[in-house]
């Protein structure tokens, strides 16, 4: 009895931390802690604030993936507060304490929190009138201050870090995920071209059309990855030492251009779940050549950037031979339909090879 591999999931573990967005994910983490205990040791030790656990609270809410996602959250945090340390004010000089004020600080704080300036943080307006009409802080305008001077203490030492522990500014994340796209397609059109050989039945080709949505899903995180790859450019000192926007707007481009060979391959896959054709039974003079360049397109596509040649001619003078020859009228609509399909592909591909080569 063969025993399991119990070193393969250590492996794929392994192979997770190699990941670019794994590397970004924990460098994240370790600028989030540095954050939170550089905004504690300001406002407690430094500062002996009263409030002093809100520094590394917001501290620790200020670190985020780019620097102008900190910048512009870390702002909105800042005001969100003060407004709820307005908003507290109110409610107690009207209300004073008890489950009525804290009802009203909430509601009003909720519905200021929608306002779209505020949005992504406006939530802090109603959890500082909260915290304030909970804790007994609107009387004393000593613990006001205090707690404004530890929110901002927290906000500013977020960006600092973020700002100064290496910038996220990461476009390997979009490199890796596009790579693996080409691959998963690359590999989808060979094993589609072997199986072929082999004989494939429905169940074969269902899995096909399967693995094509598998690849859309891999297209939409490549997208997510651009564009994050894309914001965190901004406001970023190591810009100029890195990729430049240029290089989000590159793969935009190839993303475009793999998403349509996806579906080009979804069609491959359509056209012969739906036919009832075998593929030993197609002609020989049909199936050979086209097997072959299936084949070769999975390779070439896997590999755009590689020096291969076009394939281009090859389906064009296989079309124009088949054309010419006395084949089974029943299997032209097959035959001309997985030949226009697989010519798409090779434009698809020629167009990203080109796109990878511009300078």
């Amino acid at each position: 009895m063969q025993r399991p591999d119990v070193r393969s999931p250590v492996r794929r573990a392994l192979g997770r931390l190699r990941e670019p967005a794994v590397h970004t994910d924990l460098l994240q983490v370790v600028k989030a802690t540095i954050a939170t205990v550089v905004a504690w040791v300001l406002a407690d030790t430094w500062l002996d604030l009263e409030q002093a656990f809100l520094a590394p609270w917001v501290a620790l809410l200020t670190v985020h993936a780019t620097v102008y996602r900190s910048v512009l959250r870390g702002g909105q945090s800042v005001v969100a507060t003060f407004l709820g340390v307005l908003l507290a004010y109110a409610v107690f000089e009207l209300w004073g304490y008890g489950p009525l004020s804290l009802g009203i600080g909430v509601l009003v704080g909720l519905l200021i929190a929608r306002l779209p300036p505020l949005r992504l943080e406006g939530v802090a307006v109603a959890t500082t009138a909260l915290f304030l009409l909970t804790l007994g802080g609107t009387s004393e305008e000593s613990q006001l201050v205090d707690r404004l001077l530890a929110t901002a203490i927290g906000v500013l030492t977020g960006i600092v870090v973020n700002l100064v522990v290496v910038p996220p500014l990461d476009d390997r994340g979009a490199e890796h995920q596009l790579d693996l796209i080409h691959r998963r397609l690359g590999a989808l059109l060979r094993r589609m071209a072997a199986e072929l050989d082999e004989g494939v039945d429905d169940d074969g080709v269902r899995a096909w059309v399967e693995e094509t949505r598998g690849i859309d899903a891999e297209v939409d995180r490549a997208e997510w990855l651009l564009d994050y790859s894309r914001e965190s450019q901004w406001w970023n000192p190591r810009r100029n030492r890195s990729s430049s926007a240029s290089d989000a707007d590159l793969g935009s481009e190839v993303l475009v251009r793999l998403e349509e060979g996806v579906a080009q391959a979804r069609a491959i896959a359509r056209t012969l779940e739906e036919s009832v054709v075998e593929a030993e039974d197609w002609d020989p003079r049909f199936r050979d050549p086209f097997l072959r360049l299936l084949d070769q397109v999975g390779r070439r596509i896997s590999d755009p950037e590689a020096h291969l040649h076009s394939l281009q001619e090859e389906i064009d003078a296989l079309a124009h031979e088949l054309s010419a020859q006395d084949l089974p009228g029943l299997r032209w609509p097959l035959y001309g339909s997985l030949i226009t399909s697989l010519r798409h592909v090779v434009t698809i591909v020629d167009d990203v090879a080109s796109t990878l080569a511009r300078p």
